[in-house]
């Protein structure tokens, strides 16, 4: 047995008091109440969990990622797969469920719903229904994934539907993801089963779908943050309510996570409580995780802090065993072995050219908005020398070009605003959700540059400038590192400050947004490899707009 003095934080009854913890067999086997809360010492409260993750978009391995989320008091996270599975197929997610084993870190893996995520892009797989019931029986398998084609759902395509209709006969929770969508169309989607949403952008939306019963997910990612439009509704609705990041680059998870999201509430007004039980209860008891919240007889996970408002973790113990103090893991490094699925062959500068005949023709301009995953467009009369459209760095519309990893095709190009480089390109294997190579850029020779510099490592995020270059290999399946945390940590921080600095980006993060510019199942407008598509319509758009006389 061990024994633990502490203040301890009773989630369930709302008090905290100065006890002792006793520990057996990996269980909390007795809690003492020893009198009133000394605030001088340190708190042990619940361990947090993120209640929807995609570890691949932090560029490491499911055990890497574990050792630095224990290190911030994250015991636990609901993470689907689905960018490995669209990759590799199953093959992919057994992948994540087998090097988490590697580690004690708790990971609800969900069976990705919509692998591909449309029929508008190449993706490297299919998980068709009986796919998705092979998964399900998996006991490391906890829920069917965000069911991102809520046309499929709203005018029931036949395998959506059987898809849904498995989760449900199984009893396995159903994750939804449902941007923008309101009234008639939110009330179908919603009464298919599905019971979370981590894509609501404004208040509004959000409350809309509470009154529904929809349990709602306050996200703050490295690309989208919806912390601050959100949180005012866990003043009333916070049962309803859970934190996650969704998608977090390795460099912002060495400084923080959900630990942050609880601090942050309680600054912007939401009590201690509610916090707590938001980051802990809520998702442990939604998704029905094997994760204890600091009660007699629960899983020893639990986390030791300094204080109450900012939630520096100084400790975090796992079944009973401590994996993480003062901020560093101790636990192994885990072995990441290699599997990939890339085929793509280099592009020339020439595959980039876009030619109109008519000087008059507009074309259609996506835009970029800081901290959010749906964009805007416009039309714009371009940049043209001679027949040949160009991007304009003087404008900010630069070529956006997606292409094909999983075989020979000619890529997608279009245009893009509010990513300000002023020189140069940027470039990335991890494009959701059938990540094929993403790039961006002032010229086509930059552009290819940094796309070949992608291809011949078969995956990573390269940057183009001028005479200087530099690439991240992401050998495991084109989405993660086989490094551990603080080396790809630092190479993304150089390689983001070179993007910044020496190109001129704007962004806040712009690899991380960049990912996302692939993203047909978010609005408005996307480029997939198959050419440009509105998110909005479900369909394909003209690069070109001929203006009638």
């Amino acid at each position: 047995m061990e024994v633990l003095q502490g203040n301890i934080v009773n989630i369930f009854e709302d008090s905290i008091f100065w006890g002792e913890l006793i520990l057996n067999e990996g269980r909390i086997f007795t809690i003492k109440n020893l009198g009133d809360e000394k605030a001088e010492e340190p708190y042990f409260l619940p361990g947090f969990v993120d209640a929807h993750v995609h570890i691949e978009s932090s560029m490491l391995t499911p055990a890497s990622f574990g050792r630095i989320a224990l290190c911030h008091g994250t015991v636990g996270s609901v993470s689907d797969p689905h960018e490995i599975a669209n990759v590799l197929g199953i093959t992919g997610v057994n992948y994540m469920i087998d090097n988490a084993s590697q580690t004690p870190f708790k990971v609800t893996f969900g069976a990705p719903s919509c692998v591909p995520a449309t029929t508008f892009e190449t993706a490297g797989a299919v998980i068709d229904s009986e796919g998705i019931e092979k998964l399900l029986r998996n006991p490391k398998i906890g829920y069917l994934a965000e069911m991102m084609n809520y046309p499929g759902v709203i005018y029931e395509d036949e395998e959506v539907i059987k898809k849904l209709e498995i989760a449900r006969r199984m009893g396995k929770p159903i994750d939804g993801h449902a941007p923008g969508l309101r009234g008639e169309g939110a009330e179908k989607y919603f009464s298919n089963g599905i019971t979370t949403d981590h894509e609501c952008f404004t208040e509004a939306e959000a409350l809309e779908k509470l009154k529904l019963g929809v349990k709602i997910l306050i996200r703050e990612g490295s690309a989208a943050k919806n912390f601050e439009a959100l949180i005012p509704l866990a003043k009333e609705w916070s049962h309803q309510m859970m934190f996650c990041s969704d998608d977090k680059h390795p460099d912002e998870l060495l400084k923080g996570h959900i630990n942050a999201l609880v601090s942050k509430a309680i600054k912007a007004g939401i009590p201690l409580f509610e916090a707590l039980r938001i980051a802990s209860m809520n998702p442990v008891k939604h998704y029905g995780l094997d994760i204890g919240l600091l009660q007699e007889g629960d899983p020893a996970d639990f986390i030791q802090v300094t204080d109450l408002k900012n939630f520096k973790v100084t400790a975090t113990w796992i079944n009973g065993e401590k994996v993480a103090e003062f901020g560093k893991s101790l636990l192994p490094e885990p072995k990441n072995s290699i599997l990939n699925n890339f085929k793509a062959g280099d592009v020339m500068a020439t595959d980039l050219k876009i030619i109109s005949e008519n000087p008059d023709t507009k074309i259609n301009v996506i835009k970029v908005n800081e901290g959010q995953l749906v964009t805007d467009s416009f039309q714009v009369i371009p940049l043209s020398e001679g027949r040949e459209i160009i991007a304009d760095t003087e404008q900010d519309i630069l070529k956006l070009v997606v292409h094909n990893r999983y075989s020979e095709a000619k890529p997608a190009v279009a245009f893009i605003h509010g990513f300000g480089l002023k020189t140069g390109a940027i470039a990335s294997s991890v494009a959701h959700d059938s990540h094929n190579v993403i790039a961006v850029g002032t010229d086509d020779n930059s552009i290819a540059d940094a796309i070949n510099l992608v291809v011949r490592e078969k995956g990573g995020i390269a940057a183009v400038a001028a005479e200087e270059m530099g690439v991240i290999p992401l050998p495991v399946a084109g989405l993660m590192s086989d490094k551990n945390a603080e080396t790809i940590a630092s190479d993304y921080e150089q390689i983001d400050k070179f993007t910044k600095t020496e190109l001129g980006s704007v962004l806040a993060a712009p690899f991380m947004s960049l990912s996302f510019m692939a993203l047909l199942v978010i609005p408005q407008l996307k480029l997939s490899d198959l050419g440009l598509f509105d998110g909005g319509k479900f369909e394909f758009k003209s690069l070109l707009e001929i203006q009638k006389n």
